[in-house]
């Protein structure tokens, strides 16, 4: 797999991409897609998220686990889906949550991009899947590679926000320097949760930290 990552993420991750579970990762996905398989999202967007928000520029940090597994649906960034695509319900609940908070008016557009150029690091875990089948590349080696980003942003980098909801995102934390960042831990967004994610206001308490750190808050109206 030709990996096609912005500049300074190459520069940090270089070593990982040597490792011989990152060339069994390309491997694995170069078999399924000339089985046949359909995987997501398109190999032009596995590293979406690192694209749009470079290593410097990283403000937050929401960790997702798995990508959508609709077609049409994942853009290699957590929880968010391609302009003209329905709002999934975890991602209706986070728009729920976004306009308590804040009195954000409640988005019918799913993309969350314009986080992204602010400084919003939306990373899943796993960053690709077969078509209709959820977290089915779980065990390709993913989450080595991402704790190693989680790890490369607690070490490179100081006071970022870790956004981390539910249980497999609060997993992580043991990845995080928690002296040198911030962690905010709530329920996960999903509707499975049971409306426990409600009432966590992470937007402010975010905006809350960067202002005392000197940093600008996100706009986070899409």
């Amino acid at each position: 797999m030709k990996v096609c990552i912005e500049q300074s993420w190459k520069e940090v991750l270089q070593s990982e991409f040597d490792k011989p579970y990152f060339r069994a990762i390309s491997s694995r996905l170069h078999s399924e897609l000339n089985a046949g398989n359909i995987i997501y999202p398109p190999g032009t967007k596995i590293f979406n998220a690192f694209e749009l928000t470079p290593f410097n520029k990283v403000k937050v940090v929401i960790l997702g686990q798995d990508p959508y597994h609709g077609p049409g649906q994942a853009e290699g960034l957590s929880f968010s889906v391609p302009q003209g695509i329905k709002p999934p319900p975890s991602l209706l609940n986070i728009y729920k949550e976004l306009s308590s908070d804040l009195g954000v008016s409640i988005n019918k557009d799913g993309s969350l991009i314009a986080w992204a150029k602010q400084g919003v690091f939306l990373l899943n875990a796993i960053l690709t899947v077969r078509a209709s089948e959820a977290t089915s590349h779980s065990d390709i080696g993913w989450q080595i590679f991402t704790d190693a980003v989680i790890k490369a942003l607690s070490d490179g980098r100081d006071g970022i926000i870790f956004l981390l909801w539910g249980n497999y995102a609060r997993s992580k934390k043991a990845l995080i320097d928690c002296n040198r960042h911030y962690v905010l831990e709530a329920a996960h967004p999903s509707p499975l949760a049971r409306g426990a994610f409600f009432g966590c206001k992470h937007f402010s308490k975010t905006n809350e930290i960067l202002i005392s750190n000197g940093q600008g808050p996100i706009d986070w109206t899409l």
